[in-house]
């Protein structure tokens, strides 16, 4: 680098202009500055009025968007991919605002329901505009309380009006071919090792996820030491850093263990802190693999593969047992729902289960 030079700042008109004992170059013209700077290193600045406010207003929402970001990690153990999301959705705002001239911090109500205006422009569906209309009131009430704004302009605006589909969800059948088909290859002594362990390797995914409802992070990145021998409940830590204990069926617990007899038999990661190690950058097997090799299964058992993934089969477990009884609070503990409003998009099979048990045991059903 050369030596610190004495710059000043004048304001001219609408722009910011730095005096040097060089000759001057325009930033506003990007092409011709690169052309000169090749053939003449001495030139100073001038840089548009727009320009250093629209960095300046860049850096402050991003600083406002960090202090945010800390807190729910901090103080309420949000996950990497939850904390990215956020940045993603905050990012957008900010972006949309300095179009408007606006910051985070200076940003009104109409601001921020022309941002929802623009969402629907965009095609943004009502579940994606209520997750961002969620983060924004987050944030707004965090700089609210941390006294960074002296009222919260997110207040006033209302949700998007959303039907809640149902969700997608796999009959008992459906379920016992994909197990069925999963391990198929595992009991083939033929195969190569290294097939049969990839094919344990998913019979064991399935077995797990269907028997203990688990979102699919937090599937594959359970720990070694889940699998203690004559383990009856998995400890599952879940959203938030909160654990809740999962219990194991025998169907489960024989896929855990062929799996893991077969693993001992390779090397490399046999002695992984993961009970499903790979080679990705976090050392366990990626959400993105396991839905890629349950979508391939699904086609080999002759179910579409789009409607096929972890969240279905999390979906299946959940519904399975409301049909056979289960109360829907238990099935809010299972599935780590922190609120009863999200585990209540199932009660549409408490539905089906109250009106055929009306149909059957009510004494005056047949004369109705």
């Amino acid at each position: 680098m050369g030596p610190c030079l004495p710059w000043s700042v004048l304001l001219i008109r609408n722009r910011v202009k730095y005096r040097s004992p060089f000759r001057q170059i325009d930033l506003l013209n990007p092409a011709e500055r690169l052309k000169r700077s090749r053939t003449d290193p001495t030139l100073t600045l001038t840089i548009s009025r727009g320009t250093l406010l629209a960095r300046a207003q860049t850096a402050q929402d991003e600083r406002l968007i960090e202090l945010f970001l800390d807190m729910l990690a901090a103080e309420r153990g949000a996950a990497r991919n939850t904390l990215e999301a956020y940045r993603r959705d905050l990012g957008d705002l900010s972006e949309f605002l300095h179009r408007l001239r606006k910051t985070i911090a200076a940003a009104t109500s109409d601001n921020l329901r022309s941002y929802l205006a623009d969402l629907a422009k965009r095609r943004f569906s009502a579940s994606s505009a209520a997750r961002r209309l969620s983060a924004i009131r987050q944030l707004y009430r965090f700089l609210y309380a941390e006294n960074h704004r002296t009222d919260d302009p997110s207040a006033a605006l209302e949700a998007p009006k959303r039907g809640r589909p149902l969700p997608k969800v796999l009959s008992v059948a459906e379920v016992d071919r994909l197990l069925q088909c999963a391990r198929a290859p595992v009991d083939d002594a033929s195969r190569p090792s290294p097939e049969r362990l990839r094919a344990a390797r998913l019979h064991c995914l399935l077995e797990l996820l269907y028997a203990t409802g688990l979102r699919v992070s937090e599937l594959v990145s359970l720990p070694a030491s889940v699998a203690r021998p004559k383990q009856q409940m998995l400890v599952v830590r879940g959203k938030g850093g909160k654990e809740r204990m999962v219990p194991l069926n025998e169907s489960a617990k024989r896929a855990v263990a062929h799996y893991l007899d077969l693993r001992r038999t390779t090397k490399g990661d046999a002695d992984s802190r993961w009970l499903f190690p790979s080679a990705s950058d976090s050392g366990h097997l990626t959400r993105q693999h396991f839905a890629r090799d349950l979508k391939a299964l699904a086609s080999a058992a002759g179910i579409a593969a789009d409607r096929v993934s972890p969240h279905v089969l999390r979906h299946a477990f959940a519904s399975h047992l409301l049909q056979n009884g289960a109360d829907l609070r238990s099935v809010q503990t299972l599935l780590g729902h922190a609120d009863i409003s999200t585990t209540q998009i199932y009660t549409h099979v408490l539905e089906d289960r109250l009106k055929s048990l009306v149909r059957d045991l009510h004494p005056l059903a047949d004369g109705g």
